[in-house]
């Protein structure tokens, strides 16, 4: 078990690093300062969209970004994004391992809701 729980650590570890140490990503949390669609970080960022997807793709895997959904009256509803956390540490245990906390906000009620429905959203 401390071998599964190891290796998943040592998994988000090199998946937060790999995000962090792209230049497009931290771009887009830097411009993240509300929840914005892909279109609009793309644009805001000057990342070419495609770009934009992939490396959205990659934080929202590093659960350094959330996403959200954007209720449209036409019914085309948009994915949104936003910055999931406020800190990130990287820290030598005492087994001189790495590990890595990433920090979190605390969420509002309806972001957690929100967040429920975004959930169905991806599994239907």
């Amino acid at each position: 078990m401390a071998r599964d729980r190891s290796a998943m650590e040592s998994a988000e570890l090199t998946a937060v690093l790999e995000a962090l140490d792209d230049a497009d990503a931290r771009a887009i949390i830097r411009g993240l300062e509300e929840p914005m669609t892909a279109s609009e970080i793309s644009e805001t960022c000057d990342i070419p969209l495609s770009t934009t997807y992939r490396k959205l793709d990659l934080l929202t895997d590093a659960s350094l970004l959330i996403e959200g959904t954007q209720i449209r009256a036409d019914g085309h509803h948009a994915t949104t994004y936003e910055v999931s956390f406020d800190e990130v540490r990287i820290a030598l245990t005492e087994d001189r391992d790495f590990s890595v906390n990433v920090g979190r906000p605390e969420r509002r009620p309806e972001d957690r809701i929100a967040d429920i429905w975004s959930q169905v959203r991806r599994e239907t």
